[in-house]
């Protein structure tokens, strides 16, 4: 994985604070992968095609 740094208005900071303290997610770090993941596959993936091929989101 790649270290990326992204500056966030607070009440984004606050929600995914709230995600973690609620269980949703173990980090703030996890939250944020999930949202992209997510995005990329409703807005990118389809029209290109997946390239995860082993099931793993880490790669």
């Amino acid at each position: 994985m790649q270290l990326v740094t992204v500056k966030m208005s607070d009440i984004y900071v606050n929600g995914l604070d709230k995600l973690v303290e609620i269980g949703m997610y173990p980090s703030r770090s996890e939250a944020i992968r999930v949202a992209i993941r997510d995005l990329l596959r409703r807005e990118l993936w389809p029209a290109q095609g997946s390239p995860i091929q082993t099931g793993s989101d880490d790669e």
